[in-house]
């Protein structure tokens, strides 16, 4: 069982931090030089909707398949990497959370609306909240990875 416990919590760590990294360093950067504004807010708003389901779904395979395991190996006798990843796992879902609720509404709503300043201003405060995540993702998989070499 942990065998598939980790694929699924590994797919679903790709699809998100994966995906962060490119809307932010690939997608945002082209499609801010070469759209204007309206058509780029529409644009954002239809791919970040689409990938926001893939998030979602993904959140959940990380946290179930992430608890699974620590469920399995005992919370006591995990180690300290674990819960360390379980707690910023926590953190970056609850910003999730709070992107998917309260600005991506006012962002497909600010487009529906052509109200292109509420629009902008949502799409900014997302782009704040990914950059955020994608540096928590960067310090979990640091954690994943290097954690069990400081911790004995």
């Amino acid at each position: 069982m942990r065998p598939v416990l980790l694929f699924l919590h590994l797919a679903g760590v790709i699809v998100w931090v994966g995906g962060m990294f490119f809307a932010h360093f690939c997608l945002r950067p082209v499609v801010a030089e070469q759209l204007p504004s309206a058509r780029r807010l529409h644009l954002l708003a239809d791919v970040l909707g689409r990938f926001f389901v893939a998030v979602g779904l993904a959140v959940v395979l990380i946290l179930l398949s992430g608890f699974a395991s620590l469920k399995m190996t005992g919370f006591a006798a995990a180690p300290l990497p674990w819960h360390v990843m379980s707690g910023l796992g926590l953190l970056m879902a609850g910003i999730f959370a709070v992107i998917y609720f309260r600005f991506y509404p006012r962002l497909r709503d600010g487009v529906a609306a052509e109200d292109w300043p509420a629009a902008g201003a949502a799409m900014n405060r997302i782009r704040q909240l990914v950059a955020g995540n994608l540096l928590l993702g960067g310090l979990t998989l640091m954690v994943a990875t290097l954690g069990a070499y400081f911790v004995k």
